[in-house]
């Protein structure tokens, strides 16, 4: 564990916290004994990374309004956001879980990592307070936080896809939420937007609205969307030189 504590810049005092903030729920299912698992340091890490990431954007983004302060820190505590962050630090090898949910890839699955990188969070909260929590957090997200302060950020990708569909015709976008996984106090919920038939993006969010913008944000930048606008855009052109 001494490397994980180097990578995430905490040694902990209590070592057992952060034994637990890396044992999955499937431990206890798969040998059939009440066993103690991360998801009660998840929902407290939940809250610990919500407010440090709020202080941090506050003071990184000065003249942003709410919206863009909101859409910001949707993105940075995003599954596949904090998922990405937990690769980077290799943490689904630190994981221990039972030998079925391992089989069925659980060491990468994106919820188990992220999931598990909120557990890490409340588990340094408690063991040395909320200024550690908040080191470790600006020491994780360094580089998500860097980039969300080098350009400008659109605080209603779902507008912006609206815009855009709205150019070339009036089928607006649908959504549809197509799953959820996680416990009943951390779901994570799984929207798709499709347009024409086609769909367009999907993503996850810990509400129904964050998962629908999440999947805003992939379709705006999935090349099938532009695709589909210029094919859109050229069909009365193609409908006059047939007639």
């Amino acid at each position: 564990m001494e490397s994980l504590e180097q990578v995430i810049g905490h040694t902990f005092r209590d070592p057992a916290l952060l034994q637990l903030a890396l044992t999955h729920g499937s431990v206890g299912y798969e040998t059939h004994r009440t066993h103690s698992d991360n998801q009660r340091l998840e929902f407290l890490g939940d809250a610990v990374l919500q407010l440090t990431l709020s202080h941090l954007l506050y003071q990184r983004l000065p003249q942003a309004d709410e919206g863009v302060l909101t859409q910001a820190r949707a993105q940075l505590v995003s599954t596949k956001a904090l998922a990405r962050i937990a690769r980077r630090i290799s943490l689904g090898s630190y994981l221990h879980m039972g030998r079925g949910e391992e089989a069925n890839g659980g060491r990468d699955r994106e919820s188990t990592l992220a999931d598990a990188l909120e557990a890490v969070a409340g588990a340094i909260h408690l063991d040395s307070g909320a200024n550690a929590a908040h080191q470790f957090a600006e020491r994780l997200f360094a580089e998500d936080l860097e980039a969300l302060s080098r350009g400008p950020l659109d605080a209603n990708p779902k507008g912006q896809l609206q815009e855009l569909i709205q150019s070339v015709g009036v089928e607006p976008p649908l959504y549809e939420i197509v799953g959820a996984e996680g416990p009943d106090h951390a779901k994570n919920f799984i929207a798709a937007v499709s347009w024409q038939g086609t769909q367009l993006g999907r993503g996850t969010g810990r509400s129904k609205k964050d998962a629908e913008v999440a999947a805003a944000q992939t379709a705006l930048i999935n090349p099938a969307l532009r695709e589909l606008l210029r094919t859109t855009r050229e069909q009365p052109n193609e409908q006059n030189r047939k007639s």
